[in-house]
């Protein structure tokens, strides 16, 4: 759930409709001969719709509750903003929320179904039995949130809209809650929440006529409040006139745009502007210091102040440090503020795809040895670049900012950047893999294909399809995968189809044709040899002797990772490093030579540490155990399997049946002592 709001007031009837919900209602009527339990699986759950006109607070008081009875659900919360008003971005399909439902759920990536029926229902089985609170904010209408409807009771979900939803209250029995403007008593108080009682009760006539100005909505009275809150010394009164001066007589239907210029009117020139650039312009839902930069094109030194006094005057919201929003209606106003002042939107657009297009790469470069780049030209004027200490800065910003960095995508191939979008979607390709975005891995992808497509460019199409055939193969869509794989090689340079003969390589082993991927390996090497690419070599070395090994050579396989080794020290590539040392210890450990292996695990640790992998630290921990279990010493197996496990416990639940699987092809009684079943 989002932060509550600071100085929520009054809605008691409307707290206590919803209160009214958590009442478990009379059980229906149940067949005689029906097993127990039958009428629980098929009563619906609880829906609220919360409807009103926009700023009037349905998020507030969505918020605002659900955080008050949180407790009442055990099993967790989820929350989505499904956008159905933003005016310049795209309101959220069902299929993406459901996609973000399943991974706040911990599915395996690998476990999500295709298609958004399978996944719909995927998502319906696991809220089955549960009692969880599911709020869907900013509903467009009720085929958009018809499909996040949970399929039996146990749950409550509550939906805001500016639409009443009738489709939800005919078709599924939803609480439909009207939530009206504030009353004159209770806007008052929310100005008290806001500026103390003693000043509000030092001035009632000028508060009354702040809170009739305002017409009861919050939106409105946030505005004045901060306003009056930035300067304490004025008297409201003051405050009071300038609203009179400023609106005129704005009667019960308030116009929050009136509202809104009034406050921005005061602003300076460049603070205006840039109100304008971030609330208006921005593609994601929460800007940054350095993207704010980078739409205005000005020092960082100098925005930084300009959203400091956007943030008193509560026109943007600094939601989390450093990272700023604000409500649609506010978006609205800045983005028709933006076309009538500023002629050089498209350049501000194109800066801000630029910041998130160089500021991935920098992020991407740490997190793998290998980035099979593609140059990138310098940045337009005023463009600020990210920079990172290090590859856990950089997961953590490639973490932040996924939102924006998939919106920005759409923004580049809106504004025909197509270089933008391929390098953009490159440079995501490792960072959602590892986080498990496998179907945003292949969307990005699918959007890289068809831009090189639009830019007559055989070389980069090759190149995203490539990637595009990796995504799809963790999708398990392996003949996809190949088709893309043969259009590639038919597309690309020889240096090219060298990383598609790897590709390939990889391919194969997800199928288990480990026949077929040391086939690949052979294919990619003896290109890569023949061009000279030492980086390609030493990779495709690697495969080969990771390949052998499991096909039961083990002698080749130690010879062949002992000079792919060499190779990658040699280059700095320390990611293939790690995961060779992995290779020869894992080959030795199947040869049964656990004490062999036992150094080479330990190289292998040493430098996923460094690289901060926590997976791969955990699976040679667990390996580590392995060879320690079949050498007789169950305390010390016992000790790296503890802190395997724990490692474990903040990664995707897959993971630790991925690496069971492992240990388990190599002796069933150190998988099942890793297991704890002995």
């Amino acid at each position: 759930m989002p932060a509550a709001a600071g100085g929520f007031a009054g809605r008691e009837a409307e707290l206590a409709a919803l209160d009214a919900l958590l009442r478990p209602p009379p059980a229906p009527s149940r067949p005689p001969d029906a097993p127990p339990g039958v009428a629980d699986r098929t009563r619906s759950p609880a829906i609220a719709v919360i409807a009103g006109t926009a700023g009037v607070g349905k998020t507030t008081l969505a918020v605002h509750w659900a955080r008050r009875v949180a407790g009442r659900f055990p099993d967790g919360q989820l929350y989505v903003d499904l956008r159905g008003y933003d005016p310049s971005r795209q309101a959220v399909r069902p299929a993406e929320a459901i996609g973000e439902f399943l991974a706040a759920l911990r599915v395996p990536p690998h476990q999500i179904p295709d298609g958004p029926a399978a996944q719909a229902g995927l998502y319906r089985s696991l809220l089955a039995g549960r009692r969880m609170l599911v709020l869907l904010d900013n509903a467009r209408d009720a085929a958009q949130v018809a499909p996040l409807l949970p399929g039996a009771s146990g749950c409550l979900v509550v939906v805001t809209s500016r639409d009443h939803l009738a489709g939800l209250v005919v078709t599924y029995g939803a609480h439909p809650l009207t939530l009206d403007l504030l009353p004159a008593v209770d806007a008052e108080r929310l100005l008290a929440a806001r500026l103390g009682r003693d000043r509000i009760a030092a001035e009632p006539a000028a508060v009354e006529e702040i809170v009739r100005r305002c017409a009861g909505l919050p939106l409105a009275l946030a505005i004045v409040a901060a306003r009056a809150a930035i300067h304490p010394a004025h008297p409201l009164g003051a405050l009071a006139g300038e609203l009179r001066d400023g609106l005129g007589a704005l009667g019960r239907a308030v116009d929050v745009r009136a509202i809104f210029s009034w406050s921005y009117e005061t602003l300076a020139d460049e603070t205006a502007r840039t109100f304008r650039l971030v609330a208006g312009l921005h593609p994601g839902p929460g800007c940054t210091i350095d993207a704010a930069a980078s739409l205005a094109g000005v020092p960082v030194s100098r925005v930084r102040a300009a959203l400091a006094e956007l943030t008193r005057a509560n026109l943007l919201t600094e939601h989390a440090p450093g990272r700023y929003s604000c409500h649609d209606l506010l978006r609205a106003y800045a983005l028709e503020l933006c076309q009538a002042r500023d002629a050089d939107r498209d350049a501000a657009r194109h800066r801000v795809v630029d910041h998130y297009v160089h500021s991935a790469c920098a992020a991407a470069a740490y997190l793998h040895g290998h980035f099979e780049t593609v140059a990138l030209p310098a940045p337009r004027p005023g463009v600020r670049v990210t920079g990172f200490a290090g590859a856990d800065e950089a997961m953590a910003w490639l973490a932040e900012e996924r939102p924006a960095l998939l919106a920005a995508l759409d923004l580049a191939a809106g504004l025909g950047l197509d270089r933008h979008v391929c390098r953009l979607a490159a440079a995501l390709f490792v960072f959602l893999h590892r986080r498990g975005r496998w179907q945003e891995r292949a969307e990005t992808q699918r959007a890289a294909v068809a831009a090189a497509r639009r830019l007559g460019d055989p070389v980069e199409e090759a190149r995203a399809r490539r990637d595009l055939a990796a995504a799809l193969a963790d999708l398990g869509r392996f003949d996809d995968a190949h088709h893309h794989l043969d259009a590639a090689l038919e597309q690309d340079a020889p240096s090219g189809r060298a990383w598609t003969h790897y590709i390939r390589t990889l391919v194969y082993g997800l199928q288990g044709r480990e026949a077929d991927a040391l086939e690949a390996a052979r294919r990619a090497h003896d290109l890569f040899d023949r061009l000279g690419e030492e980086v390609g070599q030493a990779i495709a070395l690697t495969d080969l002797g990771w390949y052998h090994g499991r096909l039961g050579n083990h002698g080749q396989a130690l010879d062949l990772c002992e000079q792919a080794l060499v190779r990658h020290q040699k280059l700095g590539n320390r990611p293939y490093e790690a995961h060779t040392w992995s290779c020869l210890a894992d080959t030795r450990l199947r040869s049964g030579d656990p004490a062999g292996a036992v150094p080479c695990y330990r190289q292998a640790l040493e430098v996923f540490r460094e690289l901060h992998d926590p997976y791969a630290e955990a699976s040679t921990l667990a390996h580590l155990g392995a060879c320690h279990h079949l050498a007789g010493d169950h305390a010390s197996a016992g000790e790296h399997w503890t802190h395997a496990r724990a490692l474990l416990r903040g990664l995707d639940p897959s993971t630790a049946d991925q690496i069971h699987a492992q240990l388990r092809t190599i002796d069933t009684s150190a998988a099942d002592a890793f297991r704890g079943r002995r």
